[in-house]
């Protein structure tokens, strides 16, 4: 049966694997950037910079502030919101100081668009791959843009009564960050070379929805600040199971606005993660061992025995930024590893 044009690229004897090794590390560099960007919006929420820039010009947008009135005009834009309100004690420089964790957030984004689109065209003009491939990639770039729109919805709704963004948006807003970087990922290993390898099986997948379900739960965590308290592990507020995880009425509102909650759920698939990737290493050994890729996942096993390390240190030295962002971006990172795991051992189309 003859393959479709994703799988000849997969396949070493064909002249298409040549072709689409700069596709590949096109791909591989924009999950770079896309892992950049999030690093870059983890420091701006952390600086409580997101809302320094108050309007959403996507073209004049690129240019900053280039003289003592245009950073004037920005900074009454911003004294103008509830934060800006909250903060009069800025002067000019301080707003500055967060102006630039903003527009440099916002300026990736553009570079991203481009190094998106133009190596598509070109690539396309060069025939490197055809109209099978051209199509998830272009809706590749689709969700990249819907994740910019997200980016301003998620800055919109701290410009008229919060005094910080909504942690639903937020939340929205990071969640199609990591699938938009695992998607990349999951593109560029299925452009690899074929590894001889036995299926991982259904469970694998299981636990990059979990790793994807706590870094959403993660985002609430940031959102709400509910890092900043209950500093303490293994026991929460003096316990085990805290009290005052359904203070609030009705009952699924603690689910994403209780502090206490948040953080509970935020720790309890933390240690569900660590339980459940326990379990696939005992399953792994009994079904052929770790030869061949399946050596990902003991690596990927103390990766989350490191992160798991990463956040408790974050909340108990109450989130210094650079554990924080150590934190948000290793997530990513077992994310993009567990979605090159599947895509090596997830059986090709024939």
């Amino acid at each position: 049966m003859a393959l479709s044009a994703t799988e000849q690229s997969v396949t070493p004897s064909t002249p298409a694997t040549d072709r689409l090794r700069p596709v590949r590390i096109w791909l591989y560099g924009m999950a770079l950037l896309v892992l950049i960007m999030v690093v870059v919006g983890g420091a701006t929420r952390l600086t409580e910079s997101g809302l320094s820039i108050t309007s959403w010009k996507p073209i004049s947008g690129a240019i900053p502030p280039l003289s003592d009135a245009d950073w004037q005009a920005e900074f009454e834009a911003y004294k103008q919101i509830p934060q800006g309100v909250q903060n009069s004690w800025m002067g000019i420089e301080d707003f500055k100081s967060i102006f630039w964790w903003e527009w440099a957030h916002r300026f990736l984004g553009r570079v991203i668009g481009f190094a998106f689109a133009i190596p598509f065209v070109v690539f396309l003009f060069q025939r490197r791959f055809n109209w099978n491939l051209a199509a998830p990639l272009a809706g590749l770039f689709v969700l990249g843009g819907f994740q910019g729109f997200l980016g301003w919805w998620m800055v919109s709704s701290g410009l008229s009564e919060l005094t910080s963004v909504s942690q639903y948006r937020l939340a929205a807003h990071l969640g199609a960050a990591s699938l938009l970087f695992i998607a990349l990922v999951w593109v560029a290993r299925r452009l690899e070379p074929a590894k001889p390898a036995s299926s991982a099986g259904w469970p694998v997948w299981g636990l990059l929805v979990l790793i994807l379900i706590q870094i959403v739960a993660g985002a609430f965590v940031a959102g709400l600040d509910a890092g900043m308290g209950y500093n303490t592990w293994p026991l929460m507020d003096g316990a085990l199971i805290p009290h005052g995880l359904d203070a609030i009425d009705p009952f699924w509102k603690n689910l994403f606005e209780n502090t206490l909650t948040v953080q509970f759920i935020h720790r309890m698939i933390a240690y569900a993660v660590v339980l459940y990737v326990g379990w696939l290493l005992w399953r792994q050994s009994k079904r052929g061992g770790f030869g061949g890729v399946h050596g990902w996942l003991p690596r990927i096993s103390l990766l989350i025995l490191l992160q798991a390390g990463l956040g408790i240190a974050t909340l108990l030295s109450m989130v210094p930024i650079s554990l924080a962002l150590g934190h948000q971006a290793l997530a990513f990172m077992l994310a993009g590893l567990v979605t090159a795991y599947l895509a090596d051992t997830t059986a090709r189309r024939a």
